[in-house]
């Protein structure tokens, strides 16, 4: 987001963006490939038993002959941006003085494609490091609208998924994602205003919210991340995107009576209607 050739002095650019201007200074130090290694393991855990918290996590991590501290294995969640699921008052930590904004899916039928969207991030192993995916899709066609990798968890890539979205297929009525500091951001919720739709945040019970792109991101991983070792973060991208045009126009899905995305969301065929929970 920050842009050194602009006309813009540094640290206006990182006034205007509410960040501190020394952050831009740090040389960023390589990972070690013991963390490397925990993290895809944490990772791979998670996605096998998306209801361990971290405490659980760590013990069978021990188990396995990886010992790792309390602290640090929840430092790796947190880099990881996972968390468990299950039914509990809170899903993630907003950002502090970040406004958390209603559920509003409760009861709702979802009855034809880009009523609703939803968006997540989800870690992405690479051979040498890791970088994040963020992609939106519409629930009722399970189609995904967009996708942005980056090397950073900051909003700006929330941002540029959204707009791209919009860009392509219009406002949805409705923008549900979890209350992570990405989605809480100034610059995420401008975003949502300026399209015209509403903004929705899993609340209280609402742990089920996000679960058609949480299978997603488990149908990405074993099908597609968890079999390659992307070289460079272009690599990942490019292969990346292609499953996702796949799975989009080629898979068909038994939730959507064999149809693909595609065809749902283009209204080529019928879909069963959805009702949140």
């Amino acid at each position: 987001m920050i842009n050194r050739k602009h006309d813009l002095p540094l640290v206006q650019q990182c006034k205007a963006l509410k960040i501190h201007r020394t952050t831009i200074y740090r040389e960023p130090k390589p990972v070690k490939q013991r963390q490397l290694d925990l993290m895809k393991l944490i990772d791979r855990i998670h996605m096998d038993d998306p209801a361990w918290g971290c405490r659980k996590v760590r013990e069978y991590l021990i188990e396995l002959g990886h010992p790792i501290g309390r602290r640090h294995c929840t430092t790796l969640f947190r880099k990881l941006g996972i968390h468990c699921i299950y039914r509990k008052p809170r899903t993630t930590i907003p950002h502090i003085g970040h406004k958390v904004y209603p559920y509003l899916l409760r009861h709702m039928e979802i009855v034809k494609p880009n009523q609703v969207w939803a968006m997540d991030i989800t870690y992405i192993p690479m051979a040498k490091g890791f970088v994040y995916l963020t992609c939106v899709m519409d629930i009722y066609s399970r189609k995904i609208l967009s996708s942005v990798i980056s090397n950073t968890l900051d909003a700006g890539f929330c941002v540029e998924a959204y707009i791209e979205a919009v860009r392509l297929y219009g406002a949805p009525e409705i923008i549900n994602t979890d209350q992570g500091s990405q989605f809480t951001s100034d610059a995420f919720v401008a975003a949502v205003a300026a399209s015209g739709a509403r903004l929705s945040m899993d609340g209280k019970g609402a742990w089920t919210d996000n679960i058609f792109i949480e299978r997603f991101w488990r149908s990405l991983k074993y099908e597609e991340v968890y079999l390659k070792a992307y070289d460079s973060v272009a690599d990942a991208k490019r292969s990346i995107r292609r499953y996702i045009e796949n799975y989009n126009s080629i898979r068909p899905h038994a939730s959507l009576g064999g149809n693909t995305p595609n065809e749902i969301h283009e209204q080529r065929t019928t879909a069963p209607l959805l009702m949140a929970s």
